[in-house]
């Protein structure tokens, strides 16, 4: 076979082979599993495209295993899917389809390999091997699909613009793999995303956040992320992040450009971490800084309280790209409210009452908030990077050191609101909850211990200053 494969992969698509003969039709891989496997990428999915019934081909496939995996189909898109071990195989009739100018979604007709491989959105996609007796295992690449992955470029399959007019979506698809797979986009094909950008505006918000999502998770999302921003398609998806760039200059004095150190702490915290959502609070930390901007006299440019209108904006950024609007948005949110933090305390003599604020305001999620930190260390001064990182990791031992001695992360006061209403016969009101407080900062300044006697006779005492005095 001209694809290296596993044992186990060739045992399956022999499988497929014998059942396509026994149904008297051809078939062949198609698409990803092709390039993934000639890149030597690992991949668990393989599409097959056959010259007949996608369907009945998957249900004689089950039948060629004991016991038979269970066949998944839809007959209104003529799609079946199985299970082989652990590869994912989608079985699909060759087609050829014809578009209409307000809808991504195609008219399908049955079609030959050719008519199949044509509606690829890339050459490097449009590859396929074949799993028919006259020559299985043979490379079929009308488009010179091997040839772009060996100069590794994107390239459309067909005319650009005619691709990209049809599924407006494969814009989004060409930045991503070249974000993925570090390759360059042929002239014409980029040429062809700039002519069609607002073509975009036909493809549901799922679908753009999807790819969007997955340019963020590749190994280093700025090659994405400058290409949307290079093409115009963040204009028209994210033009939030469009404000952020540029530099502005004044009296001489000027700022760094938002856009580009963003994309910078994106990739630095990209080689330390997969969690999309920390990538996302990469992403959106300086979010703030264009609503924020000012020029103070003699002092230059300042973005005071970015972080707090960051943080408010983080819901409905959310919410326009449809991401779930649970507890992955209230941790993004939080990381944009707390990045200064950490760095501001690299600013100043640290007392223990800051540490304390910091581990209660950040709790469980104080280890990723310090990695947010570090990669928004982007500074070209070789020796200011050094100062930097040098007090950054003294306010690591510190954190420790507070943590081991005051359990203060995700602490809650020992004494609660409904034992301050007990004592004190009071139904819920202000002055439970001003006692409350007065508890929580007398713990975190360090004015009393963290424990259950302190913080009841400071309750005792704090009641009494406002004329309250325990139920008998």
């Amino acid at each position: 076979m001209f694809i290296d494969c596993s044992e186990k992969e060739r045992f399956i698509f022999k499988k497929i082979a014998h059942a396509a003969e026994q149904l008297g039709t051809e078939c062949y891989i198609i698409g990803g599993f092709v390039r993934d496997k000639i890149l030597g990428r690992k991949t668990k999915d393989a599409d097959i495209v056959c010259l007949g019934d996608g369907i009945e081909l998957a249900h004689t496939v089950a039948r060629q295993f004991t016991p038979s995996p269970k066949v998944s189909f839809f007959k209104n898109f003529g799609t079946a899917h199985i299970k082989a071990d652990d590869l994912d195989i989608e079985f699909v009739g060759a087609r050829k389809e014809s578009y209409r100018y307000h809808s991504r979604k195609p008219e399908v007709m049955p079609g030959t390999l050719e008519d199949d491989q044509k509606r690829r959105d890339f050459t490097i996609n449009a590859l396929a091997v074949s799993l028919s007796k006259a020559n299985y295992g043979a490379l079929i690449d009308p488009f010179e699909g091997m040839k772009a992955l060996e100069e590794k470029i994107i390239r459309t399959p067909l005319d650009p613009d005619q691709t990209f007019s049809d599924d407006p979506l494969r814009m989004m698809r060409a930045i991503r793999f070249a974000s993925q797979l570090q390759f360059s986009i042929d002239e014409n094909t980029w040429n062809g995303i700039k002519n069609n950008i607002e073509r975009i505006h036909i493809i549901s918000r799922e679908r753009i956040t999807d790819e969007l999502n997955k340019i963020l998770l590749s190994k280093k999302p700025s090659v994405g992320l400058d290409l949307l921003y290079q093409s115009g398609l963040l204009h028209v998806i994210f033009p939030q992040m469009i404000d952020l760039a540029g530099a502005e200059y004044k009296d001489g004095m000027g700022h760094k450009d938002n856009f580009y150190h963003t994309l910078q702490v994106v990739d630095n915290i990209a080689e330390h971490t997969d969690d999309l959502w920390l990538r996302w609070a990469a992403l959106l930390h300086d979010i703030g800084k264009p609503a924020t901007k000012r020029f103070e006299e003699g002092h230059g440019w300042t973005f005071h309280g970015h972080e707090v209108v960051g943080g408010r904006m983080v819901p409905k950024i959310f919410a326009r790209f449809r991401l779930p609007m649970d507890h992955k948005m209230r941790f993004v949110k939080k990381l944009v409210e707390l990045h200064l933090r950490p760095i501001s305390l690299t600013k100043e003599n640290i007392t223990d009452s800051a540490i304390r604020r910091l581990l209660f305001d950040a709790g469980d999620d104080i280890d990723a908030l310090m990695t947010l930190c570090k990669a928004d260390i982007t500074s070209k001064n070789k020796q200011k990077v050094k100062r930097y990182l040098d007090n950054f990791e003294m306010v690591r031992h510190r954190l420790e050191s507070v943590e081991e001695s005051d359990r203060i992360r995700n602490w809650q006061p020992p004494v609660t609101g409904e034992m301050i209403m007990e004592i004190f016969g009071l139904p819920p009101c202000k002055q439970v909850g001003d006692i409350k407080n007065a508890i929580r900062e007398a713990i975190l300044d360090g004015h009393i211990e963290n424990n259950y006697d302190a913080a009841y006779d400071f309750m005792l005492t704090t009641a009494r200053a406002l004329n309250l005095e325990p139920v008998k």
